[in-house]
């Protein structure tokens, strides 16, 4: 499955595969020997605390490599937006209740659902894209069905909404 993304979030992705590969894992790895070479390894804690970081970091690092082969970086601010789209930040209103939600679609990476950054891969994204203003639709949940009515599409940066960026300090493990 292809992982369409920003620029700014495959350049995270990447950056904190580079940080793994080339800081942490050796460092890492260097904590292992020197508790290796502090004997009996079985009741060495040092030695199994590095080890199970090394699992993490090898894990972390497979993960990220499938994410950079998947990816597909679009640039959202070259998309027009009359319709949604990967990028798009789209007002909407459910008609029972006229309660108002703002969501904008964004790479599986990249969403804070809690922020309304959502995957491009979410059954509400789905069920948005192509979609223009004015236009409704009803999305299927597991006991209900809600309608949707599509108030206004636009474009804002997804980096200019998210309040987690990950940083270095982040992609280190403790």
């Amino acid at each position: 499955m292809i992982e369409p993304m920003s620029i700014e979030g495959y350049d995270l992705l990447v950056e904190e595969f580079k940080f793994l590969l080339e800081v942490e894992k050796p460092k890492v790895a260097h904590e292992k020997l020197t508790a290796a070479a502090q004997g009996d390894r079985s009741e060495n804690a040092d030695y199994h605390a590095a080890k199970e970081k090394l699992r993490f970091i090898e894990r972390r690092l497979f993960y990220l490599n499938s994410m950079i082969q998947k990816s597909q970086i679009i640039d959202p601010s070259s998309l027009s937006h009359a319709r949604v789209s990967f990028g798009s930040t789209v007002k909407i209103v459910n008609i029972e209740s006229d309660e108002e939600e703002i969501y904008t679609l964004c790479g599986v990476l990249e969403s804070e659902p809690e922020n309304g950054l959502i995957s491009i891969h979410s059954p509400l994204a789905k069920a948005l894209i192509g979609k223009e203003e004015e236009d409704e639709f009803t999305i299927k949940l597991p006991h209900t069905k809600k309608s949707y009515e599509i108030l206004k599409i636009e474009y804002k940066n997804i980096f200019s909404l998210k309040k987690n960026i990950r940083t270095k300090v982040d992609f280190s493990f403790h």
